[in-house]
């Protein structure tokens, strides 16, 4: 892309109060000169000193556009929480726009990142399978055999892309859960045990506003109308968001500091085949989630192995 082309992809960037980091990825987006670009923050929190002075310094930067182009803003005076804040704004994103890509104030992106996204909603844009494009792959453990991405059900979301119609299977309040537990869901969209048991404890949780967050709901969206998130081979994006003033990643983890921004080949080496890789579902699960959630280490604390389950059962009246 030449520095005077504009990029045509519409890009929501979704900022609160951490002017050090949103000015490093306003700094990559500016690269991109998109031709339309949505700006949406959350109001500062009334007991936090100084938050408004950082918030307003936000807004500002984002809000430095010295190329043409088309910007929308979406400032919210009250503070509304990560959960409700993200996803009207990306309600707010898609009443405007049939396509486009999704990024934080911590998610740093690769030039690559956006050509990327780009070329899989071009691909994608009328298979209804494919619902998510992300920007990260952290199981570096998994052999994409010369592919330049996989079908998963994982949603990454540092960095990402939907479109309308897709968006619009979201339900912040979980609202079918108890209809998708009761017919016997869960068993068919999971048939691991532990982690079938990790994905409805964490929708549990969701639906009961335990957890103040937005996105297992979208996973939930997709693994219930069996849709198919792309997962690229190389991780195009990084966040730089860990530390004290962080909503969900206080803690650096190992993994977390080896998913550096890498670059993607061009061009690119589709899959055989348009269908989740449970393999590599099975790897990302074992290499990832159960070293990361929470949830997972209180399942296993109770965990009965497979055999001894199945024994027990037979044993039963």
């Amino acid at each position: 892309m030449a520095a005077s082309d504009s990029y045509s992809v519409p890009i929501l960037f979704l900022i609160f109060n951490r002017p050090e980091a949103t000015r490093e990825v306003f700094k990559n987006i500016r690269a991109m000169r998109p031709s339309r670009l949505f700006v949406a923050a959350d109001g500062p929190r009334a007991d936090r000193e100084g938050e408004r002075q950082r918030c307003d310094e936000v807004r500002r930067i984002a809000m430095k556009v010295d190329w043409p182009c088309e910007i929308q803003t979406r400032f919210r005076e009250e503070n509304l929480g990560c959960r409700a804040a993200v996803s009207s704004a990306i309600d707010w994103f898609f009443d405007h726009v049939e396509r486009g890509i999704i990024l934080e104030d911590d998610c740093v992106p690769t030039i690559e990142f956006f050509m990327f996204c780009q070329t899989m909603l071009d691909i994608y844009e009328g298979d209804t399978r494919v619902m998510h494009v992300a920007g990260t792959n952290l199981n570096d453990a998994f052999d994409f055999e010369g592919k330049s991405y996989v079908f998963s059900q994982y949603t990454p979301i540092w960095g990402w892309a939907t479109w309308r119609r897709a968006w619009r299977n979201y339900d912040v309040n979980l609202s079918t859960f108890d209809e998708f537990k009761r017919n016997g869901c869960g068993r068919l969209s999971f048939p691991a045990r532990l982690e079938r048991w990790h994905r409805m404890a964490l929708y549990e949780l969701v639906r009961k506003a335990r957890i103040n967050t937005w996105d297992y709901q979208w996973n939930y969206a997709l693994i219930v109308n069996r849709g198919l998130s792309v997962i690229p081979a190389k991780s195009m994006v990084t966040n730089i968001g860990f530390g004290d003033d962080a909503t969900h990643t206080k803690k650096v983890r190992r993994y977390f500091k080896n998913s550096h921004r890498q670059n993607i080949t061009f061009p690119l080496r589709h899959p055989n085949f348009v269908n989740v890789n449970y393999t590599y579902d099975r790897s990302y699960f074992s290499n990832v989630v159960r070293k990361i959630s929470p949830v997972v280490r209180i399942i296993l604390k109770l965990w009965i192995p497979e055999s001894l389950y199945l024994a027990l059962k037979r044993l039963a009246p």
